[in-house]
């Protein structure tokens, strides 16, 4: 479920050093980047103001907003035991971990997880790469003690202690082994703004940009492939639970989720142990720790209105599923003539090639998303990241150094980068793009002799989305 201006509460060594060592060449590779002149440019940070997102798309009917504002309710609810949070969770609501710059968005600069950890009485610890000021994390084990591949989140917090819960009694996952054994690999928070834009992207829209360009593609070694998902599997290593309808799933990290509706589900499962109308049975069964009735929440069939007749991950998809994209600014930072010079060199350079700036969706029940132009800086695709960017984990048709094209609008207002927040800069994080096998070499180096002045047009640019 998931700001600063400098780099803080970082897990030393980084997450990339987590996974698996390459070898000497990818060391011998490293060197080499790491070697190149510092930059005068500068991340201009995080973009002050109103907070640009976080609104109802324009153009929804009265019926609609209600439905909008009823889910706005459920996502920052904070759950109870009572509720069915737990046993095992990373934290207790939706918006303590999407939150920045509004909610709906990703980590914000106070990580709640850091306090949550003895909330109402509890018990746990603080893993050693959850810091006050970090970004919100989950941990994925990337292989099981047998040396299976494993990939699963390990829940970071039970309820162990807290009020409530009297009785039950339950063990973090080793955290510290895993750490010391390079096994384990974490994630952030992805945004949800313009999430019913995405959703309602055709998957002709998304291969035939995927054909568009080919050549020039080529030429700077960018491939990219669609995930085409088996529905409700999202981890390898666990059993198949529903057949493959043969569309492009399109959210999560690795694009992982096909749907609006899969991602709430799984979220409201993993990230707070609460079971729901898709995922009915509980993650840790363990009889002492139940406190409410399995499914904890589902679709309410005794309700005097619609509204509130829809289970909790119904009003949490439609929440996001209207929720506007980030606005982006014209002028700040910088002024209006260089983001529009930055704008022309995130084309020039490649950057665009992959994260595109606009798709459209196109026929859709609802007015406000259809046949609208979603400028989200994406094309959804899987690109091969190389070793730096590897986690060691396989999701759906995604491989360990695969990760779908993060959209780009509202980073401006963002605060951590890459999908287990290690960068708080965006040089930082352009820069981590660039390693063994990665596809974005070609693209990195072209930004990297860019004048000084070139570099600051680009950025400016990306912070005034």
């Amino acid at each position: 479920m998931a700001r600063a201006t400098a780099m803080r509460g970082r897990l030393s060594p980084p997450t990339s050093a987590i996974v698996v060592s390459a070898g000497i060449a990818v060391l011998a590779f490293q060197v080499r980047i790491s070697s190149q002149s510092a930059s005068v440019a500068r991340d201009p940070g995080v973009r002050g103001g109103a907070p640009a997102a976080g609104q109802p798309i324009p153009g929804l009917k009265p019926q609609e907003i209600e439905y909008f504002n009823a889910g706005k309710d459920e996502f920052e609810e904070a759950e109870e035991i009572s509720e069915g949070i737990g046993p095992r969770m990373n934290l207790d609501s939706c918006g303590g971990c999407h939150s920045q710059p509004a909610l709906g968005g990703s980590s914000p600069a106070l990580n709640p997880q850091f306090a949550f950890a003895n909330q109402a009485g509890g018990t746990d610890t603080v893993p050693p790469f959850i810091t006050a000021n970090g970004p919100v994390r989950e941990a994925r084990f990337i292989k099981n003690p047998d040396g299976s591949a494993d990939g699963g989140v390990h829940a970071l917090f039970t309820i162990s202690g807290r009020a409530g819960a009297a009785g039950c009694s339950l063990a973090q996952p080793d955290f510290a082994s895993a750490v010391a054994n390079r096994n384990v690999i974490f994630r952030i928070p992805t945004p949800v703004f313009g999430a019913g834009l995405i959703e309602m992207i055709p998957d002709s829209a998304i291969l035939a940009n995927q054909s568009a360009n080919a050549a020039s593609k080529s030429s700077l070694g960018i491939r990219g492939r669609a995930n085409f998902q088996v529905s409700g599997r999202a981890i390898t290593g666990q059993m198949n639970h529903n057949g493959n309808d043969g569309t492009i799933a399109r959210f999560g990290w690795k694009a992982q989720n096909k749907s609006l509706l899969t991602f709430s589900g799984e979220a409201y499962n993993v990230e707070m142990g609460i079971t729901n109308d898709l995922f009915q049975t509980e993650r840790d069964e363990q009889a002492e720790c139940q406190f409410a009735m399995t499914p904890n929440s589902v679709t309410d069939m005794t309700a005097t209105t619609p509204s509130g007749a829809l289970s909790a991950i119904e009003k949490f998809s439609f929440f996001m599923r209207m929720m506007a994209p980030s606005a982006p600014s014209l002028d700040t930072p910088g002024g209006a003539p260089s983001i529009a010079a930055g704008k022309n060199l995130f084309t020039s350079t490649g950057c665009a090639f992959c994260h595109t700036p606009t798709l459209a969706t196109g026929n859709a029940k609802m007015t406000a998303l259809a046949n609208q132009a979603v400028n989200l800086y994406s094309d959804l695709l899987l690109h091969d990241m190389g070793v730096g960017l590897s986690d060691g984990v396989s999701q759906g048709e995604a491989g360990p150094r695969e990760f779908r094209t993060a959209p780009l609008w509202g980073v401006g207002q963002r605060i951590f980068f890459l999908h287990d927040g290690r960068a708080a800069d965006l040089i930082t994080a352009i820069r981590a793009h660039q390693s063994l096998g990665s596809e974005a070499n070609v693209v990195v180096s072209r930004f990297v002799n860019l004048t000084e002045t070139q570099k600051q047009n680009l950025l400016n640019f990306l912070r005034s989305l």
